[in-house]
């Protein structure tokens, strides 16, 4: 469930009255915890954050989180709890054992098949079917693994042991675990009669027979260097496992590659090359990486300069500079040319010099295959002061209507595989309504510019005094209905970060000009952080350019939003900086035409 990265909604802190519901509803679900233990899982002072988020499946998941790991997570009313709580309170849960390779493969988002669990010599644990269960590693009694089991114990054993045994929602290193501290699973003794020893006789055949061979049916192979490396991941060399996920970056297959500071091989080939090819696998890597994480088919078309600048340089590694001069290509409209040729993407030339990316096709084997570097990133889209000379400059976020799915709607929308409180852009929705039109044959067969109106969308679309009236509507009529039943949300992506997601619409940047004592007049300006802007840093450049005073205070009525306040009415230079040295959007700026006018001269 966690394998790939998810995406936060919201991150608030508990209240009184949901920690004590939340305490009720972990002792109902876990009836082996003491009224100590409860407290010590669910504290009664200490923080605790309710944060909500969607999985890269679009689930909608509630995790709860202490000040250092998230603690539990409920999917669909289900209470279940991450891997931090299982390695304080191993009993919870029935627990079964895997051998240590198979642990890559739960942690890429494969579910755990019956041919890689452990049978001890006292049996399975007695579980019925869609009971929660623990997986641990031979020698280690902490948990790896949380998953829901696909067959009562019985019937694995009736089974022969072979088939899915259980489905895996969350695993030790996964993006869950992430969220944590990063901290490893505790060293904690087998009880008697589990494999302990078993690998200690049969180390090398167990793992090659059980760990490689068994596991095979529900995942693709493994790296024989990564076997090695996990398949010594026993209880003494656990605490190293956080220096071997450095080492490692997984790949959209779940497979891990090491990275070429661990293969002396690649790092000798880079070495060999010439600085010029060395630029071109740069360039290639900026290209694709843009791509695949940064632009959004809603952006096109897109000046390519504007996708160099803003979109290529910051998918830059630390540490190196991205020159077109110096690579093979020489000018970045020849590389865009060779990509071209090759039908990664379409570009057109406005004007002599002037291009723009038309069409990209994101299916091309070039982009799908593309490993994204894995870089070291901070929490917050920190804004460089550009008066005090930063390193990187500040670039504007992507901002991006979003429609979300509400119940009402949701039946439009399930034939394509969305559910309630997914959220999509007027593209997504688009194909959504074309593609069901298509489906359920509404195109009116006399006027193919009408489409029928089925029970679906008289509900969806309709009002009731409409219902008995209107049996067809418009494509454009159509689709207008639809954006306008549908919830209103918005994407916020700073450069080198994950997309915020947030109701409603973006406030724009609102510029107000206000009256002080003796008629003098100030500007005021506020919800500069919405965009990654600190406001003591607009202030002092503000303060610098027009030489006026500058000061930055709360928002009345607000704890945590700041305005800036400076002399005069400044919207002019405002403008400019906005527009100019932000490259803030025009139509995010609110109180342009208030800039003072300016006489005549005589």
């Amino acid at each position: 469930m966690f394998a790939k990265a998810f995406r936060v909604k919201s991150n608030t802190a508990i209240k009184g009255s949901d920690r004590r519901k939340l305490r009720n509803d972990v002792a109902a679900t876990f009836p082996s915890l003491t009224s100590e233990q409860l407290s010590e899982v669910v504290p009664n002072k200490e923080e605790l954050n309710i944060i909500k988020l969607y999985t890269h499946k679009g689930d909608a998941v509630t995790v709860y989180a202490n000040v250092k790991n998230p603690i539990l997570f409920e999917v669909e009313k289900t209470m279940y709890p991450t891997v931090y709580t299982l390695w304080s309170y191993p009993h919870i849960l029935p627990a079964f054992s895997t051998w240590p390779p198979v642990l890559h493969k739960l942690a890429g988002g494969a579910d755990l098949m019956l041919p890689g669990v452990v049978v001890p010599s006292c049996g399975l644990p007695e579980v019925d079917r869609g009971t929660l269960c623990a997986v641990t590693l031979a020698r280690n009694s902490a948990p790896v693994a949380i998953g829901i089991a696909n067959m009562s114990t019985a019937e694995m054993v009736a089974a022969e042991m072979k088939g899915k045994g259980f489905t895996v929602l969350h695993t030790y290193m996964d993006h869950l675990w992430g969220f944590g501290d990063k901290s490893c699973p505790p060293i904690i003794a087998p009880l008697e009669g589990e494999p302990s020893e078993v690998m200690d006789a049969e180390e090398e055949e167990q793992e090659d027979e059980e760990g490689k061979g068994q596991v095979l049916e529900n995942s693709l192979s493994v790296d024989s260097s990564l076997q090695t490396n996990f398949g010594n991941l026993n209880m003494e060399e656990i605490p190293q496992c956080a220096d071997l996920r450095r080492k490692e970056v997984p790949n959209e297959d779940g497979a891990d590659e090491i990275v070429r500071e661990e293969n002396p091989d690649v790092s000798q080939e880079m070495e060999d090359r010439s600085p010029q090819e060395q630029m071109d696998v740069l360039l290639h890597q900026c290209f694709f990486h843009a791509l695949k994480c940064k632009v959004k088919k809603s952006e096109l078309p897109l000046l390519a300069s504007s996708f160099l600048r803003n979109y290529m340089f910051s998918c830059c590694p630390n540490g190196q500079q991205l020159d077109i001069k110096k690579s093979s290509y020489k000018k970045f409209s020849k590389f865009l040319q060779s990509m071209q040729q090759q039908k990664i993407l379409q570009v057109k030339e406005l004007s002599k010099g002037v291009e723009s990316i038309v069409d990209v096709d994101w299916r091309h084997d070039s982009i799908r295959s593309f490993v994204v570097p894995e870089t070291e990133e901070s929490e917050l889209p920190v804004q460089d002061s550009r008066s005090g000379g930063g390193e990187q400059p500040y670039h504007a976020p992507e901002i991006t209507p979003l429609y979300g799915i509400s119940s009402k709607m949701a039946p439009l929308f399930q034939e394509s595989g969305y559910k309630k409180g997914h959220t999509l852009t007027s593209s997504e929705v688009r194909s959504a309504i074309i593609s069901y039109v298509k489906t359920n044959e509404l195109v009116d067969e006399t006027n193919k510019n009408f489409v029928k109106v089925n029970p679906v969308l008289c509900d969806c679309l309709l009002n009731k005094s409409e219902q008995d009236e209107i049996s067809k509507l418009k494509w454009d009529d159509l689709l207008s209905r639809c954006l306008d039943q549908l919830q209103t949300f918005h994407q916020v992506t700073f450069a080198g970060h994950e997309p915020i997601v947030r109701k409603g619409k973006i406030y724009p940047i609102n510029m107000t000009i206000a009256q002080r004592s003796s008629n003098k007049k100030v500007t005021i300006i506020t919800n500069l952080e919405l965009y990654g802007l600190d406001p003591q840093v607009v202030a002092n450049i503000l303060q610098q350019k027009v030489q006026a005073s500058a000061t930055v205070s709360t928002v009345p009525g607000s704890k945590d939003r700041l305005q800036v306040q400076i002399q005069g009415n400044q919207i002019n230079h405002l403008a400019k900086l906005l527009l100019e040295d932000y490259h803030i959007p025009r139509q995010y700026i609110e109180g342009l035409g208030k800039a003072p006018k300016m006489g005549r001269k005589k």
